[in-house]
């Protein structure tokens, strides 16, 4: 290898310094071929070796005169070839091939030919974009690229050459386009970054950046007569080009390309590919020269002039076009209102149809309806001639009992008639009067006749609502041991009422209170109990006011709803029926099947338990079972439910099923963190280890009466934070003793490996965890219960309690069983760490105690970033001390260098060879060109043109503002 560095540089060296025929006869025997075979074929140690400077190095002097160089630009692949040493870390090579590109830039017809090779290279280096690498190294700042300003200005000359040469020399909107790749690569922020370097070369390259670019800004800002565009901001850049183009022919051809924009697939996976094509598309045709040369890579081959007069003919064939679109749109106008009208008349048609068969469905409904009203009439008829036979003979009855009366009044009645006499008088008195009018309340019955000799009747009952209570041991009372029930005479409501959510008095507690001496049975005599029947009805009613008049009438609706429920409960039970969209018997069949077929959601079924039953809408729905047809929804819902055998029960069984596996999996990890927690705080050997030192340390702070100790609370761990050096404010004694580990114990400071699990037991509740696990077991408790009772009832083929909670019962008994199991181990664990670091395992939690080392996980964690942070700032306070130090001396060398310059002046204008053979006027030209480049001069012509028209622009800005200052005064 070192063979073979020493011939390349031998080449290297020959090259520059051999006549012209060297070069001529290298060029002839096919040396630049061999030293690109060279660069493709060698392997990567060689290509990070200095072998690979050395070859650039020979190329570089190959085209330090104007044969060799045509030569090179003449090679189709040596650029591309050449640019592909960029992928190479050795920073001599980069900066070597750099420089070369850079130099190719300002040659005539090599910018297109860097171009094409940075595009060649962003495909063998597999870059996303073109000029990703280089951005790259400009912003390292690590390792060998930590010191590296060499490769820095190199990189920013081959940019700058690169936007201010070739096309860019003259076109504005190919430098922008050129300058929008590297900002898109992120090259400001760089730009800003490289200032820190404090090197006057890089400086000068990033101060012609910024100053050509600038200027650019300027240039299309006045295209649009502003003074500044924010090409950052979408919005400002759309609203710019929306008033450009507003009022002019483009306007829509601008709303077309966004509404096309819009029908862009943006889902699929190469969407990124169609945008890709429309930036290059729309790049080229900005960028396309007036001869149809594209200075940069071009997707698609467009001539732009000839594109233009085709357009501009088909905008002649478009306007005629027009026209004939005009007329097409009159016919088809008429044409729509043709159908329009056939549709009209269609619709008529339809509906005189539908109107001629409504008339004769209504034609034979009254047909139907006068063949029922004539058999009604003749069922009348009969039933009325019925009546007055029915009449006739009450009338001869009640003339024959006037009679009998009034012969036994006088006595004038043979004695053989009154042995037969009481008979028929007890017939005539036991047969039921007529009926009353309507309105009238019912004769009193007559005197039964005298029972000549039996005992005397009893008298006649008093009529309803007045009278006496009946007297003790009546029919209806029930008897209660230790005090007699009075039942008390209570008059029916005409309607069913609303019930009155009162808390009955027990009747074995009113002895000795004021109850006692209270009579509301007399009130009732009193009270309008008509008018608290339509206010308090249990129907829905709705009041109506007509002209103002005081006095308001109460009429049914046509649907009449019974409703014994509460007002607010009904409607929230209606609220909830309507979101689980089942039907009563729906609901009923997935109760009583225990939801086997999953119809019935979790989160619905925990509401359903609001809207049990209670034993008191119970009782008042069962009283009005007659009227279930005129429920509400709600009262309807709730009387079919309760009329499930034990519903409450079955529906909470059917809860805990839904909920037991969640429930379950929650508890689960809970267990499972403080156990795992629990083993490896005490298994621990880095733990160990720390508290050691913690310990060793914390003696010898505390020499004397607190010192001496063999151990300390956990908690003191959290307060190694609050003891600060005297020194630096800023340390700790946690920060001391991360350092100090670093030193000597680097394994303890893997500590959080050992101990992961504590973060997630420290958010564990042991008291909130033994609710669950007690209310898991509770429930599985009732579960069984109820099995129980369901066993001993009769077989219902509906109710599939049993055979459904079976199967549940005991897949969850067992898993429960696990987790019981689970929670002895780990209080068993629990207990045994606590008792291990000397707490009181009576009053740990697993919360407070595995809370100690979250904390202080945490707080070690931000020690050791706020350490690294220390040792950083040190080590850049050091590095800028090296670099004053070193800028220091190179000024220095400087100096002397100045005077050896100046010494050597005279030596300056000789140009012979070692040979003492003339060499050609252009041998060292590229070398002079490279050198320029590095250090800025090919670009000080047009920074100090720019500088001058900046200045001039300034001072004529000052002259308007003196001016327009003398006319104000």
């Amino acid at each position: 290898m070192a063979a073979r560095l020493k011939l390349v540089d031998s080449l290297k060296t020959a090259l520059r310094t051999q006549p012209m025929r060297f070069v001529t006869r290298f060029i002839d025997l096919n040396g630049l071929q061999c030293l690109l075979d060279f660069l493709q074929s060698m392997e990567f140690e060689t290509a990070q070796g200095a072998i690979h400077t050395s070859v650039i190095g020979c190329i570089k002097a190959l085209m330090n005169n104007s044969q060799g160089r045509a030569h090179v630009l003449a090679h189709p692949t040596s650029i591309n070839i050449i640019a592909q040493s960029l992928s190479t870390d050795n920073i001599k090579t980069k900066t070597a091939v750099l420089e070369i590109l850079g130099a190719v830039c300002l040659v005539p017809g090599g910018h297109r030919k860097v171009l094409d090779a940075m595009l060649h290279y962003q495909k063998y280096a597999c870059e996303r974009t073109r000029f990703q690498s280089l951005i790259a190294d400009l912003d390292r700042s690590t390792g060998i690229y930590r010191e590296e300003v060499n490769l820095k200005t190199a990189i920013m000359s081959f940019i700058n050459a690169a936007l201010k040469y070739g096309p860019g020399q003259d076109h504005l909107e190919f430098r922008m386009h050129l300058r929008y790749e590297f900002l898109m690569l992120g090259i400001q922020p760089v730009i800003e970054k490289l200032r820190t370097h404090d090197n006057a070369t890089l400086d000068r390259h990033l101060d012609f950046f910024e100053l050509v670019r600038t200027e650019d800004e300027k240039s299309l800002a006045k295209k649009f007569d502003l003074t500044h565009i924010d090409t950052k901001s979408a919005g400002a850049m759309f609203e710019m080009l929306r008033k450009k183009t507003a009022l002019t022919l483009a306007y829509p051809h601008f709303l077309s390309i966004l509404h096309h924009f819009l029908l862009l697939p943006f889902s699929r996976a190469g969407a990124f590919h169609y945008w890709q094509l429309i930036d290059r598309i729309v790049q080229q045709i900005v960028i396309q020269q007036k001869n149809g040369y594209d200075p940069d890579a071009a997707p698609l081959a467009l001539d732009l002039n000839k594109i233009i007069k085709q357009l501009s003919q088909e905008n002649e064939i478009k306007a005629v076009q027009q026209k004939m679109r005009e007329i097409q749109k009159e016919n088809d106008e008429l044409l729509s209102k043709l159908a329009k009208k056939e549709n009209e008349c269609e619709i008529k048609s339809q509906e005189k149809e539908d109107a001629i068969t409504t008339m004769n469905k209504m034609k034979s409904k009254l047909e139907r309806e006068a063949i029922g009203h004539a058999d009604a009439r003749q069922q009348i008829e009969a039933l009325s001639a019925k009546l007055n036979e029915l009449q006739a003979a009450i009338d001869a009855e009640r003339g024959e009992r006037v009679k009998l009366e009034h012969m036994v009044k006088t006595g004038s009645y043979p004695d053989d008639a009154k042995v037969d006499f009481s008979a028929v008088a007890s017939s005539f008195s036991s047969a039921p009067p007529p009926p009353p009018p309507s309105g009238m309340a019912p004769p009193p019955p007559p005197p039964p006749p005298p029972s000549f000799g039996g005992p005397p009747a009893p008298p006649p009952p008093p009529p309803p609502g007045g009278g006496p209570p009946p007297p003790p041991g009546a029919p209806g009372l029930v008897p209660t041991p230790g005090f007699a029930v009075r039942k008390k005479n209570i008059p029916k409501p005409g309607n069913p009422l609303k019930s009155f959510n009162w808390a009955k008095l027990p009747d074995n507690k009113l002895a000795g209170t004021v109850w006692n001496d209270i009579d509301d049975e007399k009130l009732y005599k009193t009270l309008d109990l008509d008018d608290f029947d339509r206010a308090f009805s249990a129907y829905q009613r709705q009041q109506n006011e007509e002209n103002g008049d005081t006095n308001s009438t109460i009429s049914l609706p046509r649907h009449k709803e019974l409703s014994v429920v509460d007002g607010r409960r009904a409607q929230n039970c209606i609220i909830l029926l309507s979101k689980l969209k089942m039907s009563n018997r729906e609901m009923a069949n997935c109760i009583m099947s225990m939801d086997s077929q999953e119809e019935l959601p979790r989160d619905m079924c925990e509401q359903l338990l609001k809207y049990v039953p209670t034993p008191e809408e119970t009782q008042l729905l069962a009283e009005h079972s007659q009227e279930l047809e005129q429920m509400a929804r709600a009262d309807r819902f709730l009387y079919e439910m309760s009329k499930i055998i034990h519903y409450e029960q079955r529906l909470k069984a059917l809860c805990f099923k839904k909920k037991f596996t969640e429930r379950l999996s929650e508890a689960k990890p809970k267990v499972v963190a403080i156990l795992n927690a629990s083993r490896e705080v005490i298994r621990s050997r880095r733990l160990k280890k720390f508290l050691e030192v913690v310990l060793a340390f914390g003696n010898y702070m505390n020499r004397g009466q607190r010192g001496n100790a063999s151990g300390f609370k956990l908690a003191s761990l959290n307060k190694i934070i609050d003891t600060r050096s005297s020194v630096h404010r800023n340390i700790t004694l946690l920060h001391y003793l991360i350092e100090t580990l670093e030193k000597q114990f680097p394994d303890i400071l893997k500590l959080e490996n050992d101990i992961p699990h504590v973060r997630q037991a420290c958010k564990v509740s042991l008291t909130e965890l033994s609710k669950e696990i007690n209310m898991l077991r509770s429930g599985l408790k009732d579960i069984e219960k109820e099995l129980e009772f369901h066993r001993n009832r009769p077989l219902d083929r509906r109710d599939k309690f049993a055979s459904v909670m079976s199967d549940f019962i005991t897949v969850s008994a067992y898993n429960f069983s696990e987790l019981e199991d689970l929670l002895a181990d780990m209080k068993l664990k629990f207990e045994k760490v606590v008792r291990a670091f000397g707490e009181d395992p009576s009053n740990a939690q697993p919360d407070d105690f595995f809370g100690v080392f979250d904390v202080f996980l945490s707080s070690f964690a931000d020690a050791k970033l706020e350490n690294e942070r220390f040792r950083r700032q040190r080590e850049e306070e050091e590095k800028r001390a090296r670099i004053e130090a070193q800028m220091k001396a190179e000024s220095e060398k400087r100096r002397a260098n100045r005077r050896n310059i100046e010494k050597g002046k005279a030596l300056l204008n000789g140009s012979l060879t070692s040979n003492g053979v003339e060499e050609e006027q252009d041998t060292g030209e590229f070398d002079d060109l490279i050198s320029a480049l590095r250090t800025g001069d090919v670009f000080g012509e047009d920074m100090a043109k720019m500088k001058r028209n900046r200045r001039r622009a300034s001072s004529q800005t000052g002259e308007t503002r003196e001016r327009l200052g003398k006319v104000a005064t």
